[in-house]
């Protein structure tokens, strides 16, 4: 094999990964700005909030969470877009999923990290959160969720970190006179002395493998608890067993449209075009295709049982999701959160990457809307005889909102500027992988990753395969991975 086209893939994936924390373009400090802007209004508006209590906000007595519950919903959600789905590709050892994992674990950490403040921003007092855990009931399922998102957010953490350790040992040896004081501490400190030893990669595959199965059922539990706060409530559109699958299947399904927008962005701000192929949004697009199936027959068998019996306020939570005012809500989820993504992928004309974005937007539109009128509509239905009660988010809910998702944004484009944006060692790895088809006799040596004298290849190697190892004259220089 042609070592030198190899070493100069990996070279030139070094380039393209540490590009993003050298060079800086004015563009990146006007989003910031904007991005803080965002988060100011955000704050002030809240800041209002704490000063007159959420009289501010369209929550009342009877209709106690809104839009801010739904964000907590929807954040929780799209964390599984990392951690869940990255550990499953690795467990099943899918290569192709090396130049994507790192973005997917991004979204992970920070949707916990932004999604995690919702319910404090809900409280009217958050100066008592402390009290759910020193005075809380170990019977509630609020206190289940807040240790659930504490382990499932220290989980991610670790497993985020721990691919990230080579890497940030290439960032401490290539970049380290680049960049400020600071930063090559953060490397050097967080490099954990990494110098690519066989002890150190065989302790660092037994970490990360293990960290790969147990994410798996924590994922999965965290958003089952999610879901437990409301099934174990008795109201008709929550007094609901299916709950827990329904919640952690709409959660892979928003995480999975929110990786593939995050994925669009950056192969096209940072010129990723080289790694992120276009098979990977494919790839992607038919998950997301066999969700929307998974999605359908739990809507399907959760509707079709309840309303054959239209016992108790049944016939109220129908009305209102399908001819009342959540009806423009509901028919635009099932429509185009769950038939046109689905349609997208099956009709060859349409299944391009172009196709797989918009299908990604309709599902994450689709999937906030069906959160919202899982916690409003809820909430609307009467448990006794007395008109329904209405919500209109406020113009401070509004505003926390717009800050809670500039503050997602800008915490990933600060984070593009700190860690790099692929596993470059993941994706070298599975490229020499890729590259090495030829059978080798078991006497025989591992190719070389570095250039070696013509010479020494052509008597070290059989002659038999001297003319597919030998000089290319179209000069192919790597090729696809």
């Amino acid at each position: 094999m042609d070592t030198l086209r190899i070493s100069d893939y990996r070279k030139r994936l070094e380039e393209r990964a540490l590009h993003p924390l050298l060079h800086t373009s004015k563009g990146y400090y006007l989003l910031v700005g904007f991005l803080l802007l965002v988060i100011g209004w955000g704050a002030f508006a809240y800041s209002n909030q704490l000063r007159q209590g959420l009289i501010v906000t369209g929550m009342r007595d009877r209709i106690s969470w809104g839009l801010y519950i739904t964000m907590f919903v929807f954040f929780i959600g799209i964390s599984h877009a990392g951690t869940l789905i990255s550990a499953i590709l690795r467990v099943t050892k899918a290569g192709w999923r090396t130049p994507i994992t790192r973005m997917a674990e991004f979204i992970t950490v920070v949707a916990l990290m932004v999604g995690g403040l919702m319910p404090m921003i809900d409280l009217g007092r958050p100066d008592r959160i402390q009290n759910l855990v020193l005075f809380g009931r170990w019977q509630s399922p609020l206190l289940w969720d807040v240790f659930a998102i504490t382990t499932y957010l220290t989980g991610s953490i670790i497993y985020l970190y721990l691919p990230l350790i080579p890497d940030f040992a290439l960032c401490r040896d290539r970049i380290a006179g680049k960049v400020s004081p600071l930063k090559r501490m953060f490397y050097r400190v967080l490099s954990l002395g990494w110098r690519d030893t066989p002890a150190q990669k065989k302790y660092l595959a037994i970490a990360m493998g293990m960290m790969a199965i147990l994410i798996i059922p924590v994922a999965v539990s965290v958003h089952t608890v999610v879901s437990w706060i409301f099934a174990m409530t008795l109201r008709e559109p929550w007094n609901n067993p299916m709950f827990g699958a329904y919640f952690v299947a709409g959660a892979i399904f928003s995480g999975m449209a929110t990786l593939i927008l995050l994925m669009a962005i950056l192969r096209k701000v940072y010129h990723l075009h080289d790694y992120i192929k276009d098979q990977h949004f494919l790839n992607l697009g038919y998950m997301l295709a066999g969700f929307t199936l998974i999605m359908g027959y739990f809507n399907a068998s959760e509707y079709i049982t309840s309303g054959y019996k239209m016992a108790g306020e049944a016939p109220f939570h129908f009305n209102q999701m399908f001819n009342g005012p959540l009806a423009p809500m509901y028919w635009f989820y099932a429509i185009g959160g769950l038939v046109v993504p689905g349609l997208i992928m099956l009709i060859p004309i349409t299944r391009t990457v172009t196709g797989v974005l918009v299908a990604a937007v309709l599902v994450n539109i689709a999937m906030f809307l069906e959160r919202y009128f899982i916690v409003v509509g809820g909430l609307r239905v009467p448990l006794m005889a007395y008109p329904p009660s209405s919500y209109a988010p406020s113009w401070v809910e509004w505003s926390v909102m717009a800050g809670a998702f500039a503050g997602f944004s800008l915490i990933i484009t600060v984070f593009v500027k700190v860690f790099p944006l692929l596993a470059v060692w993941e994706v070298a790895e599975h490229y020499e992988e890729e590259r090495i088809k030829v059978p080798r006799k078991e006497t025989e040596p591992e190719p070389a990753l570095e250039p070696v004298p013509a010479a020494r290849r052509e008597v070290s190697r059989p002659r038999a395969l001297r003319p597919e190892f030998g000089h290319n004259p179209g000069g192919d220089h790597g090729g696809a991975a």
